[in-house]
């Protein structure tokens, strides 16, 4: 789940575009060369993503819960609900991308945006599901390998976790999300190919492999508190970050 806007500028070398809030026209040039940017940009991001946060908190929090319900929903489903939701939520977070967009230009901030994703071209789609999929693909294995649990089956069906084992899990979903986060990005709000996409995250990881790790503890340390909050938090940490 969890790519950020400010990461993304802060290493493109190129002055920032104005990505459209719709998914028509012509696309905007795309920062696709990334560069080396400081440690101490990772808690750049999060002060920037509380200062677009402060902007439209209710609209935030519509975004938030409409992601953790399409998320619930679709798990409760047998069978192939938890495999429906990998591909349908994170269509439905990338609305807090635009999000992002839109109170960075002091724009109204919907939640319709929820729903612009799935108006995208279909190559954009098959990468931001892609991009989820290898993020869930090592939650998969760490759950496996250590509760020796299917995260395909509904939450029912399986052991109950402690919060230390779903904590291990989601940490090990966060760092396998960083080479592939600014994916969203390039191909919704820059246009950018499947195949550029991927390359350009990549680069970008491997650039800045210590801002982004500091970006990663720094999310783990907010999920600790989603979870500590019976997941109240989410409506907030979730924003953090897409913003």
């Amino acid at each position: 789940m969890s790519a950020n806007a400010g990461a993304q500028r802060d290493a493109c070398p190129m002055s920032t575009p104005e990505p459209p809030l719709s998914l028509h026209g012509a696309p905007p040039p795309a920062h696709l060369h990334p560069r080396i940017v400081p440690w101490r940009h990772a808690l750049a991001w999060f002060e920037e993503a509380m200062r677009l946060w402060k902007r439209a908190p209710v609209a935030w929090a519509i975004l938030a819960l409409l992601t953790i319900a399409t998320e619930l929903g679709l798990q409760a489903i047998p069978l192939a609900g938890s495999l429906l939701g990998k591909i349908v939520t994170p269509l439905v977070a990338c609305g807090m991308v635009y999000a992002a967009v839109a109170a960075d230009r002091r724009a109204r901030v919907s939640p319709g945006l929820a729903f612009a994703a799935f108006r995208a071209s279909g190559s954009a789609i098959a990468a931001i599901v892609a991009a989820s999929f290898a993020t869930f693909a090592a939650e998969a294995w760490a759950a496996w390998w250590v509760a020796d649990v299917n995260l395909l089956l509904p939450a029912q069906a399986g052991p109950e976790l402690s919060a230390t084992t779903i904590l291990g899990i989601y940490a090990i979903g966060v760092l396998a999300s960083l080479p592939v986060g600014f994916v969203p990005f390039h191909v919704l709000l820059e246009r950018a190919g499947l195949r550029a996409a991927f390359a350009a995250s990549w680069q970008a990881f491997a650039l800045n492999t210590g801002p982004l790790l500091v970006f990663a503890a720094a999310s783990l340390l907010l999920l600790g508190i989603g979870m500590m909050t019976m997941g109240v938090a989410l409506v907030v940490v979730l924003p953090l970050w897409s913003a």
